[in-house]
């Protein structure tokens, strides 16, 4: 991969004069400061990876090492040198594939495959406990609780993926998922008088009305909120069997999960002689870290939009834009993939390579365009290692990162084709 064109900070370390970027006299902030910010953010996202990887018994030495080495670069008086911020934080895309691969790994290893799986949507009769966040981990540790007690368990937002993996979709207390992305959980945990488990991050502020029937576990504090140190979750039962039962009552929809890196792979001789014949002519990656911006309606709009030979990968909670849409399939192929959480940007990685080499040629010469939608935090982990890989012509929005400026998007866009998403309509024209 060329390297991208380097940041020129304007001045040396020492200056103190007028318009300086090391200090931000003239009052802007300061190139060399947003991408200090950028490289936190990033290792943010490789330590929560981490985080749920050491829980199932993995580590890596190499991104301890390299985590280490990014904090301290971000120290005051440690580190002035612009240039080598933009090397660490192409540096921390490789680790952040790492250590997604990694927790892949350990989730495959503890709880199987993910297999395609459709899951309900809505409540069944019963008590119920309510599960968001990140942890599979703890998931399992309630689901192996709760068994034989007649208290239903569903996933919520990022949850939604463990319904497809055979060591978790065995429990028959796993039986549905409620609401979508992370942000709808006041409205929704509101609505449910069920007992809440909250695994990681993405944890709202709880409103009152909940706040005694919710509990957090893990990394995951909340004010008021009792948690819970280990994987002891009596206390969440207990409650779930002191409020009154939920009725039955089917959701709008039925999602789909679950499909795997070997399960794509395990179609693609059928893919190939689909995309020769025609009858298949783009792929899109069309998700990432939803957000409540009015503006975020654009991938439900973009997704309407495609021509019926084409077909959508989808990860992470941006996924919940579109996965209700009934888009059919071209001959078996599915046209709305369900690939899992956010960590598993590295199965669409995956899948993305094996394409290439499928049909020799470079990544960036495939008919695939990723449109991701985004937030901060772990979201700068993935999208450095998409450019880590050299992947250009990214299509992001709704808003820019926070720590990009006039400055950095100009190389971002100069050295990876970043862009930024408009009209639904015009960008899918440029992009077919």
């Amino acid at each position: 991969m060329d390297e991208p064109k380097m940041f020129c900070y304007q001045c040396s370390q020492t200056a103190r004069g007028k318009g300086c970027t090391v200090q931000g006299v003239c009052g802007k902030v300061p190139t060399l400061a947003r991408l200090q910010d950028n490289l936190l953010f990033s290792a943010k996202g490789i330590a929560a990876y981490l985080y749920h990887a050491r829980e199932l018994g993995c580590s890596d030495p190499e991104i301890d090492a390299f985590l280490e080495r990014a904090f301290y670069s971000t120290f005051t008086n440690v580190n002035f040198d612009a240039e080598n911020f933009v090397k660490l934080a192409i540096e921390s895309g490789k680790m952040a594939l790492r250590t997604m691969r990694l927790l892949k790994k350990a989730h495959i290893d503890a709880y199987g495959e993910p297999e395609p799986t459709t899951v309900r949507t809505g409540t069944k009769k019963g008590p119920g406990i309510l599960v968001t966040g990140h942890g599979l981990k703890a998931l399992a540790a309630l689901l192996q609780q709760t068994e034989g007690t007649g208290v239903n368990i569903y996933t919520h937002s990022e949850m939604l993926p463990a319904h497809g993996y055979p060591g978790l979709k065995k429990y028959k207390g796993l039986v549905g998922n409620l609401g979508g992305a992370w942000f709808d959980q006041q409205e929704l945990f509101s609505r449910y008088p069920v007992a809440i488990l909250g695994t990681s991050n993405c944890v709202l502020l709880p409103k009152a009305n909940y706040r005694n029937r919710m509990f957090t576990t893990g990394p995951a504090r909340l004010p008021g909120v009792k948690h819970i140190a280990a994987y002891d979750y009596t206390e969440v039962i207990e409650k779930a069997r002191s409020l009154p039962e939920l009725s039955d009552e089917l959701g709008e929809a039925t999602l789909t999960t679950g499909f795997s890196l070997s399960a794509v792979l395990s179609l693609k001789d059928k893919i190939k002689a689909l995309v020769e014949e025609g009858k298949i002519r783009h792929f899109f990656l069309v998700g990432g870290c939803d957000s409540p911006h009015r503006k975020a309606s654009y991938y439900r709009e973009f997704v309407e939009l495609l021509p019926t030979d084409t077909v959508v990968l989808t990860l992470a909670c941006g996924k919940f834009r579109i996965n209700d849409l009934d888009l059919g399939d071209i001959e078996g192929i599915p046209r709305v993939i369900d690939l899992g959480q956010c960590n598993d940007s590295i199965v669409a990685i995956d899948i993305a390579i094996a394409l290439s080499e499928l049909f020799a040629v470079e990544v960036n010469d495939l008919p695939l365009t990723i449109v991701l939608s985004w937030m901060e935090q772990k979201a700068v982990a993935i999208l450095w290692g998409l450019l880590s890989l050299g992947i250009k012509g990214i299509y992001l929005g709704p808003i820019l990162p926070a720590w990009v400026n006039k400055d950095i998007l100009g190389v971002l866009q100069e050295s990876y084709d970043l862009r930024l998403i408009g009209d639904p309509r015009t960008d899918l024209a440029e992009m077919l």
